[in-house]
């Protein structure tokens, strides 16, 4: 099973609708979903806090904004036919 990961913080308008298309896309449906407040750490919010949200499955990341179709295109490589 593949993880995902959101990054992401309160009070963001972007990672609220980042985190809206992943519960209905649905190649994510097989997959595990982590949802990360980069707020809980210094390190996170060095390397993502200007970036949220940032999407990260494996060792490639997808920033935003993004929609369905650039989301399509980033989990395809992952996704079995």
């Amino acid at each position: 099973m593949h993880r995902l990961t959101l990054y992401s913080t309160s009070h963001c308008a972007l990672c609220e609708q980042a985190l809206d298309l992943l519960i209905v896309t649905p190649e994510v449906a097989g997959m595990q979903l982590d949802v990360v407040d980069v707020t809980t750490d210094d390190e996170l919010i060095k390397v993502y806090g200007a970036r949220i949200p940032v999407l990260r499955l494996g060792s490639a990341e997808l920033d935003a904004p993004f929609g369905a179709r650039s989301l399509a295109e980033f989990l395809a490589p992952f996704v079995t036919s």
